[in-house]
């Protein structure tokens, strides 16, 4: 006990980035600092970790606090822990991005934490390092949906195939090919087309599509 006595404490927390897809745009979760020090400043939603839990589950626990959601697809970006991050003590934090899709998230809950959808590419300026915190996770996020189906999670369980375009232009920030792009769709067996068909944009309407998980096998080719 005495080694552990000559060091001094440090306080570990958890930082969520909350990505989501809404109106053809990526959008961020953030939310004004309720606390010194920092208070009113734009800030991302995080917490400390408890002494029985670890950092997934700190994880885990604060993003159900902030969504009501549970079982969302969460990954580990990192830990930061530049020693004047915070000026209150000194804090480490370890942050992870989810990806959820707007709707399922509660506007009351929403409104009862304060916390607005922001456009990923026009954030205001953050709290301490949590703008270094979403540019290293975007990355990170753009990185595994080339290799990856995750950005389903991101649309609602029908989408067309419109959407899906828009998502991946949205993430890679380029145009794509809606030809080519169609047509490598058209390859994936775990992208399914179903016999619905959405009229809200015109009254021919878009057939609807659907992601299977059961069809879905990691494909080292994958990309799109």
């Amino acid at each position: 006990m005495t080694y552990y006595s000559e060091h001094s404490k440090v306080w570990v927390s958890v930082d969520c980035i909350i990505f989501g897809f809404d109106e053809n745009r990526m959008k961020v979760l953030i939310g004004r600092r309720q606390m010194d020090p920092g208070r009113g400043e734009w800030s991302l939603y995080g917490g400390f970790v408890d002494a029985e839990e670890s950092l997934d589950e700190a994880a885990e626990r604060t993003l159900s606090e902030l969504t009501g959601l549970e079982h969302v697809f969460m990954r580990q970006v990192g830990a930061f822990g530049r020693v004047d991050r915070d000026p209150g003590e000194r804090v480490i934090s370890v942050v992870y991005y989810a990806l959820i899709n707007v709707k399922d998230y509660s506007e009351t809950l929403r409104r009862e934490h304060g916390v607005e959808w922001v456009d990923a590419g026009e954030l205001p300026q953050l709290y301490s390092d949590h703008n270094m915190m979403v540019d290293k996770a975007w990355k990170l996020m753009k990185q595994k949906m080339r290799t990856e189906p995750i950005g389903f999670r991101l649309l609602p369980k029908l989408f067309t195939l419109t959407q899906l375009q828009r998502l991946y232009e949205a993430v890679s920030g380029e145009e794509i090919d809606k030809r080519n792009f169609r047509k490598r769709i058209k390859e994936m067996d775990y992208i399914e087309k179903t016999d619905k068909i959405d009229k809200t944009g015109s009254k021919r309407g878009a057939y609807l599509y659907r992601f299977n998980d059961n069809a879905y096998k990691e494909d080292p080719n994958f990309k799109l």
